[in-house]
């Protein structure tokens, strides 16, 4: 669908939420420290219909342990709530935690979904982890692959999906209502904008997707992936506004062009760590959240690929 279409019908959708309260979500973030992510739990406080955004499976890294405190806090605010959960969605396979949409599936039910764009990721890190002809490269480890443009509901509240590359092939924004659910392309203000070196990630794309969210109407509820706390501040955030975004982000805000984005993302980039988590992470990601199959021990194991990253 032609970008200025999509954008028009998701600036129609948010006006609409903002001129209409029963069209606008009920959100609730849960913060995991461990890995400075926020999963959302998004719902029609009419319906009750509910989607999971970027759920967390808890993993200690010197065990190899995973565990599920933070997918039980989602549980238990389902449950007491009273809502019934149609999607669990990714915004993009995350190279700093494992998903635990397959555990909150088998408790909660609803389709597991992502953009359509993971078969690329999948052909890139199949290939890095040397995952053979056993590893489905074509999405089908997800129940439904998002187009950009494409239209949901939850409940009585309208959502559009939105692609958004750069940081990875297949980043998606999610609007739902008023509120925009834009994964790692943005953090907060203070703190600026994601990486774009991990295998088919780009950062002049990047740019070009961030330029698309900021052309949603300035009242627009963004809501993050993950955050950082920027030096000088106190308290841990993840939602801002477009208009916030444009005027202060201190990577994009207004009068920085392209090639000055791109020359200060790549030269940052390349003085940054890999994230901690990124080869299990990734690994259990690009399958949907699921382990590897056990081995004839009945123990799965993770691939660390040497010197290859």
């Amino acid at each position: 669908m032609a970008e200025d279409i999509v954008l028009d019908l998701a600036r129609a959708q948010i006006a609409a939420a903002q001129s209409d309260a029963s069209m606008r979500p009920s959100i609730a973030g849960f913060f995991d420290e461990a890995t400075n992510t926020i999963s959302y739990v998004v719902h029609d406080p009419a319906t009750r219909e509910a989607a999971v955004i970027d759920s967390v499976l808890d993993y200690e890294a010197a065990s190899g342990r995973t565990s599920h405190g933070s997918a039980q806090r989602i549980i238990e605010y389902v449950a007491a709530n009273d809502l019934s959960v149609s999607w669990l969605i990714e915004t993009h396979a995350h190279a700093d935690h494992l998903s635990a949409a397959p555990f909150l599936q088998e408790k909660l039910g609803g389709k597991l979904a992502i953009g359509k764009d993971i078969i690329r990721v999948q052909e890139e890190f199949g290939k890095l982890f040397n995952a053979g002809s056993d590893f489905e490269r074509d999405g089908s480890e997800f129940d439904h692959l998002f187009t950009d443009g494409e239209s949901f509901a939850l409940g009585g509240i309208a959502a559009i999906c939105l692609h958004v590359p750069g940081h990875t092939p297949a980043d998606m924004a999610f609007i739902i209502g008023d509120a925009a659910f834009v994964g790692d392309t943005m953090f907060m203000p203070d703190f600026g904008t994601a990486r774009a070196d991990f295998p088919g990630g780009d950062a002049r794309q990047l740019f070009r997707s961030i330029q698309r969210l900021l052309r949603l109407p300035d009242a627009t509820r963004i809501f993050l992936c993950h955050d950082y706390k920027a030096p000088g501040r106190e308290d841990y955030a993840w939602e801002t506004t477009v208009e916030q975004q444009r005027r202060e982000n201190v990577h994009v805000r207004e009068g920085i062009c392209e090639d000055e984005f791109v020359e200060m993302r790549t030269r940052r980039d390349a003085s940054l760590n890999m994230p901690a988590l990124i080869l299990p992470s990734v690994q259990i990601n690009i399958r949907g959240g699921r382990l590897p199959e056990p081995e004839d021990n009945g123990v799965s194991y993770i691939k660390i690929p040497i010197n290859a990253v």
